[in-house]
């Protein structure tokens, strides 16, 4: 298949939209950080799924509300536990003009399952796909899967043909080294918007997908989006009508934005639990003053670092009262959750102290924290907080803070987890607590693709074995069960030290309307302009 190029699709769409009564309207919006790659199977990180999923899509997807539609599939069924027929939507084209078929949709599952994909967790749902027309696929699943379509939402699929004539067969590396892969650069989806042009870490330029199957009720015809590290920069760009739409805004300056004409805050709750990792694996610590073992494989030291947080004074200080402290790894929105087992554990720094005695460290130890600080609400932030905390009973954390493309290259660092404690946020894609226990709960397995987020590889053999039946069970009572006892055996082991649900926190002028949704991501087919 011969590609059209760059230029031609502008000039085409540019035509169109000269001709079409949909009157031309330009989207400029910021974020705090850049998309790593175009690739849609390098991160399976909210915010690059989210952009990508305005130009590729999956056989499911996510209305603004959160509710899952047909996308490329028009339907399916279960008709055996593990067999799910795929009906899929006739008509489609890829933006340079390939035709979907149901060669894409296979090929672009094994692809996700490539070395460098990030998202094997997700394409391992997936046990074996086989073609049974152009536009019918059979889907074979490992164990029954009650949240299977979920999941698929964020699979995306890639033209075939397209990948194998630019010799992008395979998934980019996150961690670097594959500059050269074409679809680092370059995207062909079948989305609503196409992009034309792209500059990373400065600009990147979308126009309307005319030939786009669906009917989305956006009247965007561009979008620019702007990457803005400056959260000041960010609020006086939107302030000064330079930027449509900023995110995230920090929660201090959400009273600037009510006071400024033209513009406000949208704010709610998100599904996002920020949380810190510890290394509880390796016999040594990668970045610490003990030499010989790992202060962390003791559950007391873990239970010391829990009791030295005061969260109650990162909601207050640091975010302003706008977050909602955690003692869970989901947050309410997701299906699992369970209020009973949501109470943080308790601040009390001479507890702590005690642990860390009985522990044999009554002097502390030196620690180095990883922490993004330009991907969450207040992230460095959060980590100078917990850093100054753990001070006061004698563990001194040096905060190591980065641009969340190098902070995710190292923390990841093609699956060997470069870090001994770090700060991650996370939301299920599912929206469902399996989704947790799967990538962040289970103990590392590259085999079965679990545990691919467990950073610190916590590891307990019950937990996966919970997680395995959580992932079949259909009996929703039975499955609440399991899970509360899965989440449980973490908590008591202390695996993870929930901090808070952070808010959604935007800001859009004045005759812009969005779709704020739980997840926050910006889906530009919900964006309407005055």
């Amino acid at each position: 298949m011969k590609t059209f190029t760059k230029r031609l699709l502008a000039l085409t769409a540019l035509a169109f939209f000269a001709a079409s009564p949909l009157q031309a309207k330009t989207f400029k919006w910021a974020f705090q950080g850049d998309v790593q790659s175009l690739d849609p199977h390098a991160l399976n990180e909210t915010f690059t799924m989210g952009f990508m999923g305005n130009v590729y899509e999956g056989l499911t997807a996510y209305s603004g509300n959160l509710e899952l539609e047909p996308a490329l599939a028009e339907s399916w069924s279960n008709p055996e536990p593990t067999k799910w027929i795929f009906k899929l939507r006739k008509g489609v084209k890829f933006q340079e003009g390939g035709d979907f078929n149901a060669d894409d949709v296979i090929f672009s599952w094994k692809r996700a399952l490539s070395t460098g994909s990030d998202m094997k967790g997700r394409a391992g749902l997936i046990k074996d796909m086989k073609k049974i027309d152009e536009y019918t696929v059979e889907a074979t699943t490992p164990f029954p899967n009650p949240i299977l379509m979920q999941e698929l939402a964020w699979l995306y699929v890639m033209d075939k043909e397209w990948s194998e004539e630019h010799k992008t067969t395979e998934t980019t590396n996150v961690k670097g080294g594959e500059e050269g892969n074409y679809a680092n650069m370059h995207a062909n989806g079948t989305g609503p918007f196409i992009i034309t042009k792209r500059q990373p870490d400065v600009r990147t330029i979308f126009i309307r997908n005319d030939g786009y199957w669906g009917s989305p009720k956006t009247n965007v015809t561009e979008g620019i989006f702007t990457p803005v590290k400056q959260a000041a920069t960010r609020v006086a760009a939107l302030i000064s009508g330079e930027m449509d739409l900023i995110y995230p805004v920090p929660v201090q300056d959400w009273k600037r934005l009510e006071s400024a004409a033209g513009v406000k805050p949208l704010s709610g709750p998100e599904a996002r639990t920020i949380f810190l990792g510890m290394d509880s694996s390796r016999d040594e610590l990668l970045y610490s003053n003990i030499k010989g073992k790992n202060p962390l494989k003791d559950a007391r030291v873990r239970e010391a670092f829990a009791h030295a947080l005061n969260l109650e004074a990162i909601h207050k200080k640091v975010m302003r009262g706008a977050s909602t402290p955690a003692g869970l790894m989901v947050a309410p929105q997701v299906n699992g959750f369970s209020e009973k087992l949501n109470t943080p554990y308790s601040y009390d720094p001479e507890l702590s102290k005690k642990l860390l005695a009985e522990a044999g460290y009554p002097d502390g130890f030196e620690i180095t924290i990883d922490c993004p600080n330009n991907r969450y609400v207040n992230d460095e932030k959060i980590c100078q907080a917990a850093a100054g905390m753990l001070a006061k009973i004698g563990i001194k954390v040096e905060v190591f803070a980065q641009p969340k493309s190098k902070y995710f290259a190292k923390v990841l660092a093609q699956n060997n987890y470069d870090t001994s404690f770090y700060l991650l946020g996370w939301t299920p894609g599912s929206m469902d607590s399996h989704n947790v226990l799967v990538n962040l709960l289970s103990c590392q397995n590259k085999e079965k693709k679990m545990g691919t987020f467990n950073f610190g590889n916590y590891c307990n053999a019950e937990v996966d074995a919970l997680s395995d039946k959580i992932g079949s069970e259909t009996d929703q009572a039975k499955r609440q069960d399991m899970i509360d006892k899965a989440f449980k055996i973490v908590k008591d082991e202390v695996g993870y030290l929930p901090i808070h649900q952070q808010p959604l926190s935007w800001g859009v002028r004045d005759g812009v309307s969005v779709a704020q949704r739980a997840d926050n991501v910006l889906d530009l087919r919900n964006v309407v302009i005055e």
